[in-house]
């Protein structure tokens, strides 16, 4: 049997911690390349949300859709951070050490990289990079440790998309219950229960 590879991208919110869009890709397929069909499905799904008010009678999101982009240094080209600032999205990118760059004919880019360095050493910057990493990383490690993701045994790309999706929604479902019922497993709401009774 032929075993092939996938990569999964997700688009998370940055305030609420609920993932926005799933994207499956090639095993091959580097970052800088994904990542413009992840930052599409991520824009339509906020697009969705544009004229939903919450109880408060304000705005769930940003009436001109997604407004920044942060993301690790596996992200950082010059030609994504061009087009990034092309559709107007602030970039904070962190950025690998490397050797210094020519940047012949590259106007565009120069400009779009420097601009990106400029925010990422900012005070707002390095905050916006610290919360990528609490919002991010721990739920990586449920999804594809805790969850066994980072090995699946399914036939095609599609049942792949599948079971990630299946995956997402679980995460966001436990993010809503977190929300409601201060608890996002079950074992949680046990041992809320319990405490209330002790108390």
């Amino acid at each position: 049997s032929t075993h092939l590879a996938y990569k999964a991208e997700q688009a998370v919110d940055m305030e609420t911690g609920a993932i926005v869009a799933i994207t499956t890709h090639g095993g091959a397929t580097g970052d800088t390349t994904s990542v413009e069909t992840t930052l599409q499905a991520a824009g339509a799904a906020v697009a969705e949300q544009i004229e939903t008010v919450g109880k408060d009678g304000q705005y769930r999101v940003h009436p001109q859709g997604v407004q920044e982009v942060v993301a690790d240094k596996g992200y950082h080209s010059g030609a994504v951070l061009a087009k990034l600032a092309q559709l107007a999205v602030r970039s904070y990118v962190s950025a690998p050490k490397q050797a210094r760059r020519k940047w012949e004919n590259k106007r565009d880019e120069q400009a779009a990289t420097y601009a990106n360095r400029r925010r990422i050493t900012g005070e707002r910057g390095k905050a916006l990079l610290r919360r990528r990493g609490e919002l991010l990383e721990r739920p990586f490690a449920h999804q594809y440790e805790t969850g066994a993701m980072r090995r699946l045994h399914v036939r095609g790309r599609g049942n792949a998309a599948k079971r990630i999706l299946l995956q997402a929604a679980a995460c966001n479902l436990a993010l809503i219950l977190r929300s409601l019922c201060k608890a996002g497993t079950p074992r949680g709401q046990a041992d809320l229960t319990t405490a209330l009774l002790s108390a």
